[in-house]
């Protein structure tokens, strides 16, 4: 009589086990630093590796991630079949500013920081239609830490850092740091090699996409691929 309960039990264990040693990966939790100082989210193994070539002064580069971010992740990172990786394009210091405080801190935080620039580029963009010739000058002038800090106080970049926990400390030394800069610099002109005259644009496994600067152009090409 006891042997049936001590065999339903061991049974019920190795049940149990077997469904406890495969844990589902949450690929949109998953982030990684490619050697060129770009971010990559997802599965690292992804079949369909979507590079996003973006400018944070680019207006449809906040739509996309308006259209895009929720069924990119949810229905295309989230499987494992799909990663994508941020490339910045620098068109104006303001651009290098912004990419500068969204690659502030861990690897982690960036796909946060990023979706934070872009979905309030709207009210911050304004001020270069108002800026005065006084602030476009110190934009431009004295060291690469304070022209960094110029847009960012003019712009209110400390307050939007604020929500996402930094101190001013912390945001001054990534406004002054040279070799984050440089890095930037390498890929917004890695990508003009590349053939990227827009933002934003796509490549799928390295291949530039060619018309496609909108999520409704690009879904159907991922659809294809996968």
């Amino acid at each position: 009589m006891k042997t049936i309960p001590r065999l339903l039990a061991m049974g019920t264990i190795a049940i149990l086990s077997l469904g406890a040693g495969r844990p589902t990966a949450n690929w949109n939790a998953t982030v990684a630093v490619t050697p060129s100082g770009s971010h990559v989210l997802g599965n690292p193994a992804a079949t369909l590796k979507l590079t996003e070539y973006v400018s944070y002064t680019c207006p449809h580069c906040a739509a996309f991630e308006r259209e895009a971010t929720s069924p990119l992740r949810l229905v295309y990172v989230g499987s494992g079949k799909v990663s994508v990786e941020v490339r910045h394009v620098l068109r104006d210091p303001v651009d290098l500013t912004v990419a500068m405080l969204t690659n502030c801190g861990p690897k982690d935080k960036f796909f946060m920081n990023h979706a934070v620039f872009m979905r309030s580029q709207n009210t911050w963009i304004r001020t270069l239609g108002t800026a005065t010739q006084a602030q476009r000058t110190r934009w431009t002038s004295g060291d690469l830490g304070a022209r960094n800090r110029a847009i960012a106080g003019d712009m209110q970049f400390y307050a939007i850092m604020g929500t996402r926990g930094y101190d001013r400390p912390t945001i001054d030394r990534c406004l002054a740091d040279k070799a984050m800069a440089e890095r930037l610099g390498a890929q917004a002109k890695a990508a003009v090699d590349l053939g990227v005259a827009s933002t934003p644009s796509f490549a799928i496994n390295g291949e530039l996409l060619l018309g496609t600067s909108d999520w409704f152009v690009l879904k159907p090409q991922i659809d294809a691929r996968l």
